[in-house]
């Protein structure tokens, strides 16, 4: 059986059914490119199981799949399963080569951020601003705009964590009004999160403690959205 397992976004969102599956794997991997914030060694003594941390070439190869045939095999991944297509396409494999498989969700950022109080039927695509030069995220940002969409840009994931104001510097350079509001979330599923409403400009002087990180600009607010907005001003 292969069970792909999401972990939330921290340790403490781990389900007991989770919990309860990993220690009846033979073998247990986890991806850490596309996000961060899981203390896996405090998970690994929980199930008294190791846990192998692997990258997206492996993940990508997906070699694992032959083990699922014979063992109980895991796949976890921060946040949510299917916020990234290699899970989805990982799901596809195990259908046609007909090998059992599990999903076990969990909270992910593009449910997390209803907490800023925008509407999440109200989002239009969301868009990762990369560390290479590119522009092509800024033109998914104008879309949203133009049809009155939120739009939530993630943060990209290198050796490093893109910080906030690394993402902001980029959209200003692309042209981006230094007097747009933005919202700026840090550390959402944690504890002690982050969550500031202002102009671009303001939020660049403001040092975020927190990660990951991430940038909303708000399109077309209604009159309850906005309520909840001045709580983050």
């Amino acid at each position: 059986m292969f069970y792909l397992i999401g972990l939330g976004l921290t340790e403490e969102h781990i389900s007991f059914k989770a919990i309860k599956t990993l220690k009846k794997c033979k073998k247990i991997y986890l991806e850490q490119y596309t996000s961060r914030g899981i203390n896996f060694k405090n998970l690994q003594k929980i199930i008294n199981k190791k846990i192998e941390i692997v990258d997206r070439s492996f993940v990508e190869k997906a070699h694992f799949l032959k083990q699922a045939k014979k063992q109980n095999i895991a796949l976890l991944i921060i946040g949510g399963v299917f916020s990234a297509t290699t899970h989805i396409d990982l799901f596809l494999q195990c259908k046609k080569q007909k090998i059992k498989i599990e999903v076990i969700d969990n909270l992910s950022i593009l449910t997390a951020i209803g907490i800023t109080g925008l509407s999440l039927y109200k989002f239009g695509a969301v868009v990762s601003i990369p560390f290479q030069n590119v522009k092509s995220f800024y033109e998914v940002y104008k879309k949203n705009k133009q049809l009155g969409l939120h739009t939530l840009f993630l943060l990209d994931l290198n050796e490093k964590c893109m910080t906030i104001n690394e993402a902001l510097q980029k959209l200003i350079s692309l042209g981006l009004n230094k007097n747009e509001k933005i919202l700026a979330c840090a550390g959402i599923g944690q504890d002690k999160y982050e969550i500031k409403y202002s102009e671009a400009q303001k939020i660049l002087k403001y040092k975020f403690k927190k990660q990951p990180q991430c940038l909303i600009i708000p399109g077309k607010l209604h009159f309850v959205e906005e309520e909840v907005l001045e709580l983050f001003k």
